[in-house]
This record gives structure tokens, C-alpha cells and sequence, in this order.
């Protein structure tokens, strides 16, 4: 679960730039706030992230406890040209990561979580 300022932007970056599916959305009016889940595929049989937004509260402190989270994909090169083709924001363009060869690039969501993108295959351009 992460929390975010902007229901609205962070929907929009994780279903329309990253891709995934808005699954359930549900408000609580009596706590004033809204749970949003979004994923690649049914809960039932996929990791989900809980996005929760507390109303009235636009901005967060991200803290030093919390890395960031991380996506495997298939064409990380081409998966970042669709990033900022939508209006993404990549922080860390695709290349080895340090002290390795894995290829990974870093992009950042509208609150500034980062998400870690892992080359899956051994393609490379």
C-alpha cells in the first residue's frame, strides 16, 4: 500500500502510462478516505498495489523506510520510450545496474515513489 496525494494522477500513471488495470476503487466516507487497486491481472492470481488516498491530504513525507517497487518487463528500452511518450517521467535511464549487469532504469510516479523497471529477457536493444 502506498499513499497518495492525487487519486486522480496516480490512476492515471499507474493504469494509462504503466499499464495496469484499475481492479476495485471504493470510497469510505467515514474514515474520509478512498482504496484504489491496480494491477497487471486478477488478485486472485497477481501482486496488486493498494493505492490509498486520505481526503484532504494532498502531499506525503516518503520517509527513509520505503525503497521503491519493482516491475519486471520485457523491452525495458521500449517500455520507457512509452513512459515518456504518455507524460512519464523516467529518473534513471535503462543501463546495467551498478555492481551488476542486470539492466534497470527508474521511473517516478506523481508523489515521487519510484518505480524500479528489470530487464526479464536477455534483449538488450
Amino acid at each position: 500500500m502506498i499513499r497518495v496525494g492525487d487519486l486522480d494522477k496516480s490512476l492515471q500513471f499507474y493504469c494509462d502510462i504503466l499499464g495496469m488495470n484499475l481492479l476495485r476503487k471504493k470510497d469510505y466516507p467515514s474514515g474520509e478516505f478512498t482504496l484504489a487497486f491496480v494491477g497487471y491481472g486478477k488478485e486472485s492470481d497477481n501482486a496488486v498495489i493498494e493505492l490509498t488516498h486520505n481526503w484532504g491530504t494532498d502531499k506525503y513525507d516518503l520517509g527513509n523506510g520505503f525503497g521503491h517497487i519493482a516491475l519486471g518487463v520485457e523491452d525495458i528500452y521500449g517500455t520507457c520510450d512509452k513512459i515518456r511518450a504518455k507524460g512519464g517521467k523516467v529518473v534513471r535511464e535503462p543501463g546495467p545496474m551498478k555492481h551488476g549487469t542486470t539492466v534497470i532504469a527508474f521511473v517516478e510516479d506523481p508523489d515521487g515513489y519510484k518505480i524500479e523497471l528489470i530487464q526479464t529477457s536477455s534483449k538488450k536493444d
